[in-house]
């Protein structure tokens, strides 16, 4: 088991917090605005493995939002439902967190791979459920229809491969290797938000072939699904694995394929704020703990204009209630709390320190 931050430790970094949680991204809750965020737990299961004072930490910063997004929930709820409860402590008066949760994707029972649960955590009453909760998938139909149709290079990578299906890859997309999830929700008050919250944790590794054509499944899923519902708007919250250690590179690859989705769009609209430079920044967010990917995306599937367009995103924010978005730059509150230097003055030693913790 990793090394623990000393308990003198989280009390210094809490301080620093309580200092200046602008500088590091924290965002503040305000009258007339809803804070989205993704958070990829890395195995959220037994409260055992992590200390009260991580606990502590993590409630406290989950606690700021009103609808959380989390990847790699285990099988074993009890941590989800330690978290819960600790951000309680951080509520107003009549005011608690809900939870709704998918069953366990990513491997078949029995066999071997990381099964995981996608779940959303909600604040009430300012964000409530509706009706839908379900996983995303293509049907049967879509699969075999993409086998027949590609039955030649199926073949050739099953050969490729000596029919070891550890080893498989098809060289087009199939399925997801974890299924998404979805719940409806809307925000409460006079002029309401009604959205579909997708929660994705889209395929890793090293064949950048994978991730991308199961980004571009995803893509064209929740587009589908935009074009046939005049009246649905979709958020995308989750960990995508996209290709983006290079933004000068990646970003107009990636740019490109949202634009195209876009142009077949009538009276709606798809946004992906984090693919673009914030204007208070000059650089796109990186979002994963070494500070060299942006992996977590807020994707916009919208007909409400009132969810920004693309074009507003060099805008944001024009007021203090939003549309923003950014990153909780944890990394950077450690380094510069533990090591009086800011994560890009580190050593290497001393950022794979703070990795173990």
């Amino acid at each position: 088991m990793a090394d623990h931050f000393t308990a003198g430790q989280w009390r210094r970094i809490n301080r620093t917090l309580d200092d200046n949680p602008d500088r590091y991204g924290l965002p503040r809750r305000a009258a007339g605005s809803v804070l989205l965020g993704s958070f990829n737990i890395r195995k959220l299961s037994n409260p055992d493995n992590r200390s009260d004072d991580d606990w502590d930490f993590l409630a406290r910063v989950c606690a700021q939002f009103d609808l959380l997004a989390v990847q790699e929930i285990m099988s074993d709820l009890s941590g989800l439902r330690c978290l819960r409860e600790l951000m309680q402590a951080h509520t107003s008066d009549g005011e608690g967190f809900a939870a709704v949760v998918s069953d366990e994707t990513g491997a078949f029972a029995g066999e071997r791979g990381l099964r995981e649960r996608l779940g959303f955590l909600y604040r009430w009453p300012v964000i409530e459920r509706a009706e839908i909760a379900s996983d995303l998938t293509y049907d049967r139909a879509k699969v075999f229809k993409t086998l027949v149709a590609n039955r030649a290079s199926l073949i050739k990578a099953l050969e490729d491969c000596g029919g070891d299906h550890r080893e498989f890859r098809p060289p087009f997309f199939v399925t997801f290797a974890r299924q998404p999830h979805a719940a409806s929700f809307r925000t409460t008050g006079a002029h309401p938000y009604e959205f579909i919250a997708v929660n994705a944790h889209l395929i890793r590794g090293d064949r950048v072939g994978d991730r991308r054509r199961e980004f571009a499944a995803l893509m064209n899923l929740l587009k589908s699904r935009l074009n046939t519902d005049p009246g649905v708007n979709l958020i995308l919250m989750g960990d995508l694995n996209l290709d983006f250690d290079n933004p000068d590179n990646d970003r107009a690859r990636v740019d490109k394929e949202i634009k195209n989705l876009n142009t077949a769009l009538t009276s709606a609209h798809i946004n992906f704020p984090f693919l673009d430079p914030h204007k208070n920044r000059g650089q796109v967010f990186r979002t994963n703990a070494r500070c060299d990917q942006t992996y977590d995306h807020i994707g916009l599937f919208a007909h409400d204009p009132r969810l920004p367009s693309h074009d507003q995103n060099e805008l944001m924010p024009q007021t203090p209630e939003g549309p923003d978005y950014g990153v909780f730059d944890f990394m950077n509150l450690f380094s510069e709390t533990l090591c009086d230097k800011t994560w890009e003055e580190l050593t290497g030693a001393q950022r794979r320190a703070l990795w173990a913790k």
